[in-house]
């Protein structure tokens, strides 16, 4: 691993702003307010970020430096990853982080940008950079090639840690109210568009004092909001506090573990605060403590059983048809929301075929859609048994001949419609190709715990039975950040005696990359060992790697606090109850901004100009970027691995490199 170079000092954004730029179908267009907005706190960040020069590094040496170094805590938190990992790393692989780089594309790229005390950039530029590790050898394996140089980029592993955020069409960002009108609405159940249903996934104070619980309504509010006693729909309840205060009066007549005996008994996501030791002395954290971040193991149904699946003939590259490290490698997509989705959009840019398999009758988060479908194909399809024999075959033929398939479904749920791992392992027999599954989901540990305690005492056999439980059940990034004592750190670092869960959903984002990284590793596996393989990860798996690796040097936390509370932002009066919403933007307005970080094309999906993240890493002699821009859930209308479109070529791709 080679130590981080020197930053630059050139700015990124010294130009004027033009409030009317030119679209690409010629007309002009207004600036978004959002857009107003973030350029001008990205030029306030500017003016606090100013880094140490080239000569001032030279003469305080590595142990003398005043100031953190993002780019040297990615490369620790990698040593860290490697070590945790070692299990399910394949040797020629973990080889290649002796070519590591990690540097920022601009000045202030080697600087903590982030208003929260964990290493968020240094734990997420550690998982991208494994990956390129991984992307490295299977081009190796592939093209008889060996990569010298792999880069990451800090200020593209920041910018892909809130990609959400940041992430806009026709200029219009998540928070834009204009933007409801240009993305298909898959919020069925108004679980996002109603401010009173949305308030049902939150954080709350309990009937015990110093007690929090994380209540979650996921993607619709009625089972959690009448089983609190509450009205499903409140359409005069419409200020933001009040219903904060309405739901919270509800929430605080339970303590939390009558909220959890509420929430299992209606099998809904929730789960008390906790802080790092408290989760670490639950069986579940001990369990979690013992794997590793991600792990990959042969389906036991075709341990080996299938040969070694060689990758597709290598193509010829061009200038226009560059080599890609998954080229010709077809996945099958079943996610909605982040962190699942974000597996594909990874492997999307590493050259596989990703297809995103929803329904209609799913509801999803309409925004994320710009971002995390990048790269992909879209179709619905019914595959409830009974509802459309049609889409089932439809989808058996695509799993014929897919490689991959990405499951961010509650465990267990993909299995009771028929696609299991086992049921994989059986067609992978059949047609002597094996297959890779991946799991991602929140808590983690399915299929692997059981084992994980030899002891037969009858204490253990309940702690087992505990870890079990816990593995099965549903979340989202909230209720990991809280269960894993995320939430109670970054509560710390605000000053408060509470916990509040962490600016943006960088969980969801870290996860994700886990989880290309899983499905990688598999791929290689299948290649060179043959067999199929099951690959898992999980949300709480990211923080506990997350937590594991420490929070922030003191003097960092306190120059983070500092200047973030000198943006005028508001971010240090936020409190427990205030919602993930309210905390990113905040958290935009007075945070580190990034320099040219962004690629821009035109969507004909979307019909418009969708600017996003450009990938964190680079691989020589590789290319590694997306072909298409993001379309909505079930855009296409034939589910086929033929005929996919590019929309992006590489030259088209490198012109349309912006600056936010």
């Amino acid at each position: 691993m080679t130590p981080p170079t020197s930053p630059s000092l050139n700015w990124a954004w010294d130009s004027a702003v033009d409030d009317e730029k030119p679209l690409h179908d010629g007309s002009t267009r207004k600036m978004s307010q959002q857009r107003s907005i973030l350029m001008s706190a990205l030029r306030c960040w500017q003016r606090l970020m100013v880094s140490e020069t080239d000569c001032e590094r030279t003469a305080q040496g590595p142990q003398s430096r005043t100031r953190h170094s993002v780019a040297a805590g990615a490369l620790d938190a990698l040593k860290e990853l490697c070590a945790v990992s070692q299990s399910e790393l394949p040797d020629t692989i973990s080889a290649f982080t002796k070519m590591v780089e990690v540097t920022p594309t601009s000045g202030k790229g080697d600087q903590v940008c982030f208003p929260t005390p964990l290493r968020e950039q240094e734990t997420t530029a550690a998982i991208k950079a494994l990956e390129a590790c991984a992307a490295a050898a299977i081009a190796k394996l592939r093209y008889g090639e060996e990569t010298k140089r792999i880069q990451v980029d800090t200020d593209k592993v920041s910018a892909f840690l809130m990609s959400a955020y940041i992430s806009t069409l026709d200029g219009m960002g998540k928070q834009d109210s204009r933007i409801k009108d240009r993305i298909p609405d898959t919020d069925l159940n108004r679980a996002q568009s109603d401010l009173y249903r949305r308030m049902s996934a939150n954080l709350y104070s309990t009937k015990n004092p110093g007690e929090y619980y994380h209540i979650h309504g996921s993607l619709d509010a009625d089972v959690t909001l009448q089983m609190l006693g509450l009205p499903k729909d409140n359409p005069d309840m419409t200020d933001y506090r009040t219903i904060i205060d309405y739901i919270g009066f509800a929430v605080k007549q339970h303590t939390a573990a009558e909220l959890d005996a509420l929430n299992l008994a209606h099998r809904q996501a929730g789960i008390q605060a906790l802080t790092w030791p408290q989760f670490q002395s639950t069986p579940h954290g001990k369990a979690l403590l013992d794997l590793p971040p991600f792990t990959v193991r042969p389906n036991p149904s075709d341990a080996h059983c299938t040969p070694p699946t060689p990758f597709p003939p290598p193509p010829h590259p061009t200038t226009t048809n560059p080599r890609y490290a998954l080229q010709g490698i077809k996945v099958l997509e079943l996610c909605r929301v982040i962190a699942g989705p974000t597996i594909g959009r990874s492997l999307a840019a590493h050259g596989a075929q990703v297809l995103k398999v929803t329904s209609r009758r799913l509801p999803d988060v309409p925004f994320f859609q710009l971002d995390v479908n990048t790269g992909k194909h879209a179709v619905h399809l019914d595959l409830k048994p009974g509802s459309s024999a049609a889409d089932r075959a439809t989808f058996a033929s695509l799993l014929a001949d897919a490689d991959v398939l990405i499951d961010g479904y509650r465990p267990g749920a993909l299995a009771r419609l028929g696609y299991g791992p086992s049921v994989l392992a059986d067609l992978a027999r059949q047609r002597g190709k094996g297959f890779v599954y991946v799991a991602e989901d929140c808590f983690g540990g399915t299929g692997l715990l059981s084992s994980s305690s030899s002891s037969s005492s009858s204490s253990s056999h309940e702690e087992k039975e505990e870890k079990e439980a816990w593995a099965s059940r549903p979340g989202w990034q909230q209720i990991a950040d809280c269960v894993t004592g995320v939430a109670w750190a970054q509560g710390e670092f605000m000053g408060l005696d509470e916990p509040v869960v962490p600016p943006f959903p960088m969980s969801d984002y870290g996860t994700g990359a886990l989880g290309s990284l899983a499905a990688l590793v598999g791929l290689y596996r299948r290649a060179t060992e043959g067999g199929s393989w099951i690959c898992r990860t999980s949300l709480c798996q990211y923080d506990v790697l997350l937590m594991r690796l420490g929070l922030l040097p003191k003097a960092e936390q306190e120059r983070l606090r500092r200047e973030h509370a000198e943006s005028g932002a508001g971010f240090f009066e936020l409190r427990h109850c205030d919602s993930v919403d309210e905390v990113g933007r905040r958290a935009l307005e007075g945070g580190e901004g990034s320099g040219r970080i962004m690629q821009e094309a035109w969507s004909e999906a979307f019909k418009g100009v969708v600017r996003w993240p450009r990938e964190a890493v680079e691989i020589e002699g590789l290319r590694v970027g997306h072909v298409r821009t993001a379309r909505p859930n079930g855009w296409d209308k034939e589910a086929s691995w033929d005929g996919w479109e590019e929309e992006i070529g590489e030259t088209a791709a490198k012109m349309d490199e912006v600056s936010l």
